[in-house]
Parts: structure tokens; sequence; C-alpha cells
């Protein structure tokens, strides 16, 4: 399965450390936040990595190379000034990622997650769904949250329970047909909702929204915890 690590995001929460640097290579606890995700990807088996990339792009690509040195492959879609949002930037993408009803895994690279990432691998996405989120417990800056799950136990539903953690598993089909445009995701998840095609699971780890400063300093701060 092949995974892509959304990179191309402004970061202004974060500024002005993101006004020469892209946000995914902030550093946490010593290491760029992009790092943490490939590492954690290639220990759970995902070796065939996309990068998207917008603001600063050249600083990123510069930086990930081919992936060879961090025992990956990475291929880099490079979008234009501002970039496409979310589901734009996957739909850009899409070549790279599989064909036909291949799956492939989407993290966020402003995100911390300490946890094992073959939990992505080995969820299986039903035949009959488009995707597959994993949710987390709604953090203190996001009490709203974003979605539910069902009585069920598998099918995402609208409410406020749980909180989008970024990560999530795809079918390219889903994607397939869509002009590339600037789109964010929640429009086609609400669609998803609506037809029954979007399945759930809660995320197994600690998860970081790492979008501002003060949130960088808590997951520096829990990182240098679990070091010692």
């Amino acid at each position: 399965m092949r995974a892509m690590i959304l990179a191309a995001g402004r970061g202004e929460r974060l500024r002005p450390l993101t006004d020469t640097c892209p946000k995914p290579l902030i550093e946490a606890a010593g290491k760029p936040l992009i790092l943490w995700h490939i590492e954690k990807l290639k220990a759970a088996g995902f070796t065939e990595l996309v990068v998207n990339s917008a603001w600063l792009s050249e600083k990123i690509v510069s930086f990930l190379g081919d992936g060879a040195r961090f025992g990956v492959h990475i291929t880099h879609s490079v979008e234009g000034p501002g970039g496409l949002e979310t589901a734009g930037g996957i739909i850009k993408a899409l070549p790279f990622l599989g064909s036909g009803d291949d799956v492939f895994l989407v993290v966020n690279g402003d995100t911390f997650i300490d946890g094992d990432y073959s939990q992505f691998a080995k969820t299986p996405l039903p035949p009959d769904q488009k995707a597959l989120l994993f949710l987390t417990s709604n953090p203190p800056h996001h009490p709203q949250g974003d979605f539910a799950i069902s009585s069920s136990g598998s099918a995402m539903i609208r409410g406020a329970e749980y909180t989008f953690s970024g990560a999530a598993l795809y079918r390219v089909s889903a994607f397939a047909g869509l002009p590339v445009q600037r789109l964010p995701l929640r429009p086609l998840f609400d669609a998803w909702i609506d037809e029954g095609s979007v399945s759930a699971r809660l995320l197994a780890g600690q998860w970081f929204d790492v979008g501002t400063i003060e949130r960088l300093h808590q997951t520096e701060d829990y990182i240098k915890a679990l070091r010692h």
C-alpha cells in the first residue's frame, strides 16, 4: 500500500517560523515533523511515499530528495502558489497512488502520532466503502469535534463526538474523474456519509495537531517526556 503525506499548508498560525521554513520541516524535539511520519511509515512497511508541497516546496523537495537516505522512495507532487487544499492535493497526486480500487493511506504532515503505524496497514477498507477515517478524542482546542461513529461501531456519521486525525484510508476510485482544483476533503466526506460509503475507526495512540506554536511546544514536551 502506498502512503501520502499532506505537506502543502502555509502554516499561518506557526508564523514567523513558517515564513522561511515550510511547516513539515519545522522541528519537534530536534526532528522535522515530516521525518517523524516517514520513520514510522517505514517501520510499518510503507516504503512508497508521495509528498505534496506548495509553500516553499523547493525546501521540502531538497530535504527529502528521492527518500533513499531514509530507506523509502518518495515521489513529489508540487502544487502551485497557495496549494490545492486537501482533496485537491490528493486528486493531483492520484496518478502516483495507484489505480482502480487500490487503497492508499494519507496522513497530515502537521500532526504527530505516538502510535504504531501498522494499524493503518492492518485495518481493512470494506469493498463497498470509499474511505475509512481514523478519529480521535476531541482535543481542548477543538471541543466541537468533526464526526461521530454509528452505534454499529463502524459507519461514520454526522456528529461531534470525535475529531478527524487526518489519517485515513482511501480508494483511488473515490477520486477518479474529479478535476484538479482547490478543494477541501470535507464536502466529499459529507457526500460519502450520505451515501453510507465512509467508515471510521478510533486511532490507537496519542495524537497532536501541531498547528500553532503553543501546540508545537506541547508536542515537544510530550516527546521529551517519552525519552525519560
